[in-house]
């Protein structure tokens, strides 16, 4: 860090006190849409872009270096990956199976908790995808000035 920004980051006081006591909710927000997606309004998407929100707030006050010090690259591409692979192994899981690509039913004898498993699993794979490439798009366009 050089001076200018040390100076800056003295100036941003309260901000830093109040994103550490909020990021935590903003989180814990995140996990409540994420888990209760398929009962009410939310699921993966809108998780992955509360999650998003809450590392975005992060990078935004303490900057793009520290925010890449706390979850480095390789964490969001592997994010990418993960997310992706577990949506598609749930389709690909219901093919072995002997059903349609995505059909629940087959995840469990019962239906009902066929598709409670798969709905669940994919909303997961979702929301990790969305969380890990809006945080990777914002720091690759936030970090374009720090090189």
């Amino acid at each position: 860090m050089n001076l200018g920004e040390l100076r800056f980051m003295r100036r941003k006081v309260i901000l830093r006190v109040v994103s550490k006591f909020i990021i935590p909710f903003i989180l814990l927000f995140g996990l409540y849409v994420q888990w209760h997606g398929d009962f009410g309004p939310g699921g993966g998407f809108q998780a992955g872009v509360i999650f998003a929100s809450a590392i975005i707030l992060y990078a935004l006050i303490f900057g793009v270096e520290q925010t890449r010090k706390a979850i480095p690259a390789w964490v969001t591409r592997s994010g990418l990956s993960v997310g992706v692979l577990l949506y598609a192994g749930v389709g690909v899981a219901t093919l072995l199976l002997g059903e349609n690509f995505l059909n629940y039913n087959a995840l469990a004898n019962d239906p009902v908790n066929g598709q409670h498993l798969g709905i669940l699993l994919v909303e997961l794979g979702v929301g990790i995808t969305v969380c890990c490439a809006m945080v990777t798009i914002f720091i690759a366009f936030a970090g374009r000035g720090h090189r």
